[in-house]
């Protein structure tokens, strides 16, 4: 599953902390195009994990964009609208969680990257992923600890991710009642672990990841 956007060039008025945007431009160093990476999920005990790339116009502010972390529901819901209006271009990369099960997290996080990446209709001259160095990816990229909080491209993946994300669990709330997953997001909350032991685990679950994967958890 991926989601791409067309190309928009809106204006650049309105206020942003500069710090964001003029992080991009030092490592943009002439190059036209760079893209933000980050990615959601890669902790719960169920649903899929997110990855986003998105490629902002260079020089563009876009209030309300910050790292999803600091943001309450409501305004990550209206900084995601703003970045899917103004960015060039941006995807999603999903691995669901069978795969996860299959591939370990950190294969199954290059290949959401890669996936994410693949997705954009325009390539890159650069890449920025929020996070620490990770070896075998198929792309070059820059990592930025904390980018998230660094990068306006990154933060603007970040909000992608997340939102993303958090619009699949609550689907899955209806899909699967019981878990909680519209409040807890598929992280191991009281609410969702009680569930847990009386439902025992349903097709979102990520099997391999404890405590599902000990094996008295469900007696």
């Amino acid at each position: 599953m991926q989601h791409v956007s067309g190309r928009r060039r809106p204006s650049s008025s309105g206020s942003r902390s500069p710090g964001l945007l003029e992080f991009d431009e030092s490592r943009r160093a002439g190059r036209a195009l760079l893209a933000g990476l980050d990615e959601a999920g890669r902790g719960p005990l169920a649903g899929p994990l997110v990855v986003a790339a998105a490629i902002l116009p260079p020089g563009l502010a876009i209030p309300g964009v910050d790292d999803s972390k600091k943001l309450r529901d409501r305004a990550r819901r209206k900084a995601f609208e703003a970045v899917q209006e103004s960015a060039i271009c941006w995807a999603t990369g999903l691995v669901e969680p069978h795969d996860i099960d299959l591939m370990g997290i950190s294969r199954a996080t290059r290949t959401a990257f890669e996936r994410a990446l693949g997705g954009l209709s325009i390539k890159p001259d650069i890449c920025i992923i929020d996070g620490l160095p990770m070896a075998g990816l198929g792309f070059a990229a820059e990592f930025v600890v904390r980018g998230d909080s660094r990068s306006l491209s990154v933060a603007a993946a970040s909000v992608l991710a997340k939102v993303t994300r958090d619009t699949i669990m609550i689907e899955a709330d209806r899909l699967w009642p019981g878990y909680g997953f519209a409040s807890n997001k598929g992280y191991g909350s009281p609410e969702h672990m009680e569930a847990l032991r009386r439902l025992g685990p349903c097709p979102l679950h990520r099997l391999s990841f404890a405590p599902l994967s000990s094996p008295g958890l469900f007696d």
